[in-house]
């Protein structure tokens, strides 16, 4: 059976938002993030910054650089946060099939819906509608057989956008894409596939599979696949997280080694409690440093059972830095993340040799 799926994404959220709640900075170039005159980096970006180049994780110094006139917001993730939760829940009131991908994107399977619309255009619609009304923003809709073409379909026609790739469309729309189209698909892997004449997606149903394969490795036969618009991917509404952890970098580096120590218990307090809010346990702790000549490092230590006892966390995260230099070596940027998780302080180790994803 062939489904309705929606690939629902805010524009330029945090922009957005603060555009939205100061009208002074309307149809201005904006960029939500840190200081420029320090370490600071653009977590997002207005529509009107991105026309001089500004986009998310540039050095907010570069940004200046870029669009002198730029004005810049500190973030308010609290905020952000509650409208994520009103705008998640319009959608959960359509479907349960929603999959967040973050606070501002998610896809939902609408093939089956509460307004028993048959089309998934209309279902997006009014959703887009919805969200205007509740929030004042503007979220661009995708809509398309799969997850893959609806992701695409959603950044068409950007911002407030309502793209639909019908089923009789996928071939057309398929002929119009650049490999670089693709997630996962960066500026290395494009440039290695354009030398080798594989200009478009569609180029790669033809390409010599041992040749794609020494060019993309493992995601050869995914890209051929999604090369023909095949994705079977479901949207999964219910998952376990597989990690949580914050990172910051700070504006002078970090010499004394128990300011050090103080940033990382803090960090892995606030893990403490972000299991505790979720009911989740966790079994790995690591540790991320990054030194002043941006050499990074990550130290891991896991035990079972799972916990998220505070105490058990911070003393297992503080020890993790006697296997590193800081203080000894002037310390650029810290992170702690927790992994392993399960939602039983009893869930069974994994095996030995597995490696904590890093949410970094």
């Amino acid at each position: 059976m062939l489904r309705r799926i929606l690939h629902l994404d805010m524009d330029a959220f945090y922009a957005q938002v603060e555009q939205r709640d100061d009208p002074s900075l309307r149809g201005r170039p904006v960029a939500v993030g840190g200081d420029p005159s320090g370490r600071g980096v653009v977590c997002a970006a207005s529509y009107e910054a991105r026309a001089f180049g500004v986009r998310s994780a540039l050095s907010m110094a570069k940004a200046i650089r870029l669009c002198p006139t730029l004005l810049i917001v500190k973030p308010d993730f609290s905020k952000y946060r509650a409208l994520s939760g009103t705008i998640f829940q319009l959608y959960r009131n359509v479907t349960p099939l929603v999959e967040p991908l973050s606070l501002d994107e998610a896809y939902l399977d609408v093939t089956e819906n509460a307004w028993g619309e048959p089309l998934g255009v209309t279902v997006a619609r009014r959703l887009k509608a919805d969200v205007r009304e509740a929030t004042g923003l503007t979220v661009s809709a995708g809509v398309a057989p799969n997850k893959f073409l609806a992701k695409i379909a959603s950044g068409w026609q950007k911002p407030d956008g309502l793209t639909v790739i019908a089923p009789e469309r996928v071939e057309s729309f398929l002929q119009q894409l650049p490999v670089d189209a693709l997630w996962g698909v960066g500026p290395v892997t494009a440039r290695k596939l354009r030398q080798a004449g594989l200009a478009r997606l569609v180029d790669v149903r033809a390409a010599d599979p041992v040749r794609l394969r020494q060019l993309v490795g493992s995601f050869a036969d995914g890209l051929r696949q999604l090369a023909h618009g095949i994705d079977d991917r479901r949207v999964v509404s219910t998952r376990i997280a597989k990690s949580s952890g914050e990172e910051h970098t700070y504006p002078t580096d970090l010499t004394d080694v128990e300011r050090i120590r103080t940033e990382v218990a803090q960090m892995a307090e606030r893990a403490a409690a972000w299991l505790t809010r979720k009911a989740l346990y966790a079994r790995t702790v690591t540790l991320k440093v990054r030194y002043t000549d941006f050499s990074t490092i990550t130290r891991s230590h896991s035990e079972s059972p799972a916990t998220q006892d505070r105490d058990a966390l911070v003393a297992r995260a503080t020890a993790l830095l006697n296997r590193t230099d800081a203080g000894a070596r002037p310390v650029r940027l810290l992170g702690v993340s927790v992994h392993g998780l399960s939602d039983t302080a009893s869930a069974e180790s994994p095996e030995e040799n597995e490696r904590p994803q890093l949410p970094f």
